[in-house]
Parts: structure tokens; C-alpha cells; sequence
């Protein structure tokens, strides 16, 4: 993990191009933040219990994957930055929302598909108040994320593939936990009980980061350094 994050950082500094792997997962990383807002609107039901979860958690989980292979790879630094460069895709699409909403609909729209367009202002006309309150959580978590991946790492026992999966499940379990105490109270407290998917949406994403996460954590890593060896991609293509 050493010699690619220091290859990397080499590579940044002499203005060379950045790895393929490190390109990727950043193109990845990008539509993840914009669509875990948009999902978030639904509470999906955990049958066959009662409990709800929002939606955006798939979309969230990859960022989870993403930020923590980066972190693997690539250094906690650059995990960190991209982080904060995801503020620039959810800018964008709050702006862009927000212009549409205010755009007049067309009469083919409203002759044509009646009840579309109450639909979806109904629907996005509250998108701000999600999107809102995703960087919030988004920002707290991925960042206690990425910290408990690396400082595990620190701590011993994080260069095996079970220390990985390890280090991946346990930062993402509890930064998840954080991620939705934050995320469900500032998007949709005082528009109904919140309980079950405050419940709901904390049992949904520790099961998933115990049970899925480490996983796709190593899936990530190994398709990373894939990426990042043309000589395996030749080989792969033969």
C-alpha cells in the first residue's frame, strides 16, 4: 500500500497523470454523492420486519467502499480530499435543481402528463432539505470513516486480506451508525415519526457494513491495483 500511495503522490507532484484506478473510483465517488440524494426521498421497508430505511443508504454504502479503498491504496489524505471535493457535485446539483424548479413547465407537460408535474415538485421541491442535510452526515461520517480505516491500520494486523476486511467492516459500522442519527434527524424530523427509520436505517447499514462492506472493500482494492497495471489488463484482454 506504501509504494502505490507513494508512487501516486510522486506522480501528482511531477504532473503526471493519476493512476486509472485512483481516475475511476474519483468518476464513481462523484455520481455516489449526487444519487444517494435523490434515492434518500424513499423509505424502503426492511421487510419482514416494520422497519423503514431511506433508500440513499445503497448509494452511500459505495461511498463507504470507494473513500475507504482510496484510504488503502492511495493514503488517508488523498481519501480525505476526495471527500471534500464531493461538496462540488452536490453544489451543483442543488443549484441545478433548484433552477429547474423555478424553470415555467411546458403545456405539452401539463396537457400531456397530467399530475407529472405536482409530482415532481412535490417530490424535489423538498430534494433541498435531503440534499441539505446529506452533507452534514456525509462530511462527519466519511471522514470517521476513513480515520478508524487508517488508524486500525496503524494499530497492527491491517496488510492481510481478513485484516482489510477487518479494518473496512468495524469503520464502517460505527461511522454508519453516526451517519444515520444525523442524516434521518435533520431530513425528516417534524414530517413524521421518525423512530422506526432511525431504527431501521442504523440496523440496515451496520448489517450491511458488517455483512457486505468488507467484500466490496477488497473487490474495490483488487479491481484498484487492476486498474493501475497495465501489464494485467493486457494479459486480461488476451
Amino acid at each position: 500500500m506504501h509504494k502505490t500511495a507513494t508512487a501516486s503522490g510522486d506522480a501528482a507532484s511531477r504532473g503526471m497523470p493519476m493512476p486509472l484506478g485512483l481516475f475511476v473510483f474519483t468518476l464513481i465517488y462523484g455520481g455516489m454523492t449526487v444519487l444517494a440524494g435523490f434515492l434518500a426521498y424513499k423509505q424502503s421497508r426492511l421487510w419482514p420486519t416494520d422497519l423503514a430505511v431511506e433508500s440513499g443508504i445503497f448509494a452511500f454504502l459505495l461511498l463507504v467502499v470507494i473513500t475507504s479503498t482510496i484510504a488503502q491504496l492511495y493514503g488517508r489524505e488523498m481519501a480525505n480530499r476526495i471527500v471534500w471535493w464531493g461538496f462540488l457535485p452536490l453544489a451543483l446539483s442543488i443549484g441545478l435543481m433548484t433552477l429547474v424548479l423555478a424553470l415555467p413547465a411546458s403545456p405539452e407537460m401539463i396537457a400531456g402528463r397530467p399530475g407529472a408535474l405536482e409530482a415532481f415538485e412535490m417530490v424535489h421541491g423538498q430534494f433541498w432539505r435531503v440534499v441539505a442535510s446529506g452533507p452534514v452526515a456525509y462530511l462527519v461520517s466519511l471522514l470517521l470513516n476513513i480515520w478508524i480505516f487508517d488508524r486500525l491500520r496503524a494499530g497492527g494486523g491491517g496488510g492481510s486480506t481478513l485484516g482489510l476486511m477487518a479494518r473496512g467492516a468495524i469503520a464502517s459500522a460505527l461511522s454508519q451508525a453516526v451517519d444515520s442519527v444525523i442524516f434521518v434527524t435533520l431530513a425528516f424530523y417534524g414530517e413524521f415519526d421518525i423512530t422506526s427509520l432511525l431504527v431501521g436505517q442504523v440496523i440496515a447499514k451496520v448489517t450491511l457494513s458488517l455483512v457486505l462492506v468488507p467484500f466490496l472493500i477488497t473487490f474495490g482494492v483488487r479491481a484498484a491495483r487492476w486498474l493501475d497495471t497495465p501489464a494485467d489488463r493486457a494479459e486480461s484482454a488476451g
